[in-house]
């Protein structure tokens, strides 16, 4: 039975997890910290029997603090394995994928490189904005971790990981992002639109 739960998230995100926890585990003691400051503080604290679940957080955990928790952590990336990174919703787009999904995966020092544990995948809709495609994987996420709860409040043992599902090598960045939002002057019609599509 794991002794505390930290949570990395959003504020808006915190509230919902943590009824989703608490329904398998109302004795649990679950901490929620959305920045480096506050999950020191909470190492700092004890991490005896301490595990630790990212989920919709661009905030990537320094190798020290993770080498000091119980267990793998664990990380609800929005996007499948061949969009590790940042603003994975606007390149699957941008690039005409047929599927996108979402990936929990054990945490490591190198952003969304970790063993995969599941991935659920979904077909991309024709025409599709990347505001709308982000919030299908939110809510993908959502629903993966709400599956996950009873395990994460009841059971310290590790997940069994997935086979066959590996990252792409390289992860997609917020800067390269910025620079494909842009609109430059040599640009066809189509290209426009493909980057408003995908960028904004």
């Amino acid at each position: 039975m794991p002794k505390r739960l930290v949570l990395l998230t959003g504020e808006v995100e915190a509230p919902h997890l943590t009824t989703m926890l608490r329904r398998h585990n109302s004795e649990l003691d679950i901490v929620w910290v959305e920045d480096a400051p506050s999950l020191a503080a909470v190492c700092e604290e004890s991490t005896d029997g301490c595990r630790l679940i990212a989920v919709l957080t661009s905030f990537i955990v320094p190798a020290s603090l993770l080498a000091r928790l119980d267990g793998p952590a664990y990380n609800f990336h929005p996007g499948p394995p061949a969009y590790p990174g940042s603003a994975v919703a606007g390149f699957a787009i941008y690039d005409g994928a047929a599927t996108f999904g979402v990936t929990l995966h054990e945490m490591a020092p190198l952003v969304d490189s970790g063993p995969i544990i599941e991935v659920r995948r979904f077909p991309v809709p024709d025409a599709v904005k990347f505001q709308e495609l982000e919030m299908m994987a939110f809510k993908a996420v959502f629903e993966m971790f709400s599956d996950h709860a009873q395990h994460f409040a009841t059971d310290d043992t590790p997940l069994p990981r997935a086979e066959g599902e590996t990252w792409a090598e390289r992860a997609r960045t917020i800067a390269e992002a910025r620079r494909l939002k842009r609109v430059e002057a040599d640009l066809s019609e189509e290209e426009i639109y493909r980057r408003y599509r995908a960028f904004g």
